[in-house]
């Protein structure tokens, strides 16, 4: 019996004309129903709706395949979802799949996500449920997305959730600058995923490590995460760990990375009632050049429902609970940021729960020339700024080892209610 079902075999058009949702699902039926095999999609244009994966396929675009989303809505089942860290109701995504063993989506081909049709409606507040987004897979395991281009995704572009044994290798994922909350790569409570080889140039976060918010049902940890070899472009964060982290986020190892023209680099973003513990995260060797800020741990996030409330945003000391986020044990090094703009480093913790644990070791940021003013943390009351130093408030436990800041304007380093602070053959002034 063959392994290889070739969707024209089963009625899909290859000039883009004629809607192909059926085929694909007659296809990939079939395909499951031999036992498992290759879903083949030739060299042409194949205008379909969601298409939904099943265990032991790969679907496979050849060179020269290109894969177009409809942009209409009622070409995707509404379905009950995790979106953006909480339940809710939503468009099925343009791939998707649940409960899946052993699935895989590879070749030299492209899926395009017809976006600019969501992004206007999302803009107008036009739509009855969240987009699609281009990508994704519930309670899933042995996941391969290798080698194909995605574009114009309407939302995150890809966000496996819940899954474990996820291998993202050699994907080209391009949306553009201004188009909204299409993220990179977002794996949410998911375990074991090594992401590696891709090139990311998107409008919002490029790769961003999620584990849901406070009104998840079940709170779930994402752990076990690698992102190496990667080039991350124009995104709000190169990489960055939350907001949603309700679950918690741990043994993370990112490395050998290039970032170009990101709003921040490295990003932890997080605030009070949202609970969960970052800790044991390695970032290593990375080269970054016009970025806004190259670090930023930020755990007074105004974003999202409740944000700017004055629990959330209160400067004071809380009391501390199962609902204070927690970001401990990280190390940077081996670091080179150039023509960075508003901040070398910015970190604000909580005063009832600061930032610990951190080292700088082999790091050297050189500010741009002549920036403009930049905010480098969605926080109330944070004013624009430039061509500033290190900021750390609310922090203890802090060590700099050869970390150099270039070209900054007044102090190179500057710290609030923060505790423990090491330095050893740094290059910069530190404020009394």
């Amino acid at each position: 019996m063959s392994t290889i079902f070739d969707i024209t075999q089963f009625g899909a058009d290859a000039t883009g004309a004629v809607l192909s949702t059926s085929a694909f699902a007659s296809c990939i039926q079939a395909c499951f129903n031999s036992g498992g095999g290759t879903v083949y999609v030739p060299s042409g244009t194949f205008l379909t709706g969601a298409i939904e994966l099943e265990s032991n396929v790969n679907l496979y675009l050849s060179a020269g395949a290109r894969v177009v989303f409809s942009q209409n809505p009622s070409d995707y089942p509404i379905i009950r979802s995790q979106w953006e860290g909480a339940e809710h109701e939503a468009y099925m995504p343009m791939i998707y799949g649940r409960n899946l063993d052993n699935v895989s989506i590879t070749g030299q081909g492209t899926l395009d996500g017809q976006g600019d049709f969501w992004w206007k409606q999302f803009k107008a507040g036009a739509l009855s449920y969240p987009r699609p987004r281009l990508i994704s897979f519930e309670d899933s395991c042995r996941i391969t997305l290798d080698g194909i281009t995605l574009i114009n995704s309407p939302a995150w572009t890809i966000n496996p959730i819940r899954c474990n044994n996820v291998t993202i290798n050699n994907i080209a994922i391009i949306n553009p600058p201004d188009s909204p909350n299409t993220d990179g790569i977002n794996p949410d409570s998911s375990k074991n995923v090594r992401i590696s080889n891709c090139y990311v140039d998107v409008g919002d976060d490029c790769i961003t490590i999620k584990s849901g918010t406070e009104k998840c049902n079940t709170r779930i940890s994402c752990e076990n995460i690698a992102i190496v070899n990667c080039t991350l472009v124009h995104g709000h964060g190169g990489v960055v760990i939350g907001s949603e982290m309700s679950g918690g986020v741990r043994n993370v190892v990112i490395s050998n990375c290039v970032f170009e023209g990101t709003d921040r680099g490295i990003r932890l973003k997080t605030r009070r009632g949202r609970g969960g513990i970052v800790e044991d995260i390695l970032v290593s060797n990375l080269v970054m050049n016009d970025v806004m800020c190259p670090i930023v741990m930020n755990k007074y996030y105004f974003c999202g429902e409740g944000g700017k409330s004055n629990e959330v945003q209160d400067r004071s000391a809380h009391l501390v609970s199962s609902s204070t986020p927690i970001f401990r044990n990280i190390r940077f090094c081996n670091i080179i940021a150039r023509n960075a703009r508003a901040a070398a480093v910015f970190i604000f913790g909580l005063p009832e729960m600061p930032v610990s644990q951190i080292t700088f070791s082999h790091v050297a940021v050189s500010m741009a020339e002549n920036p403009t003013e930049e905010i480098p943390a969605m926080m109330c009351g944070l004013q624009p700024m430039k061509k500033r130093g290190i900021y750390c408030c609310n922090t203890e436990d802090i060590c700099f080892d050869h970390v150099t800041i270039y070209g900054q304007e007044g102090l190179a380093a500057e710290f609030d209610n923060s505790y423990g602070i090491r330095l050893t053959s740094c290059n910069f002034d530190i404020s009394e």
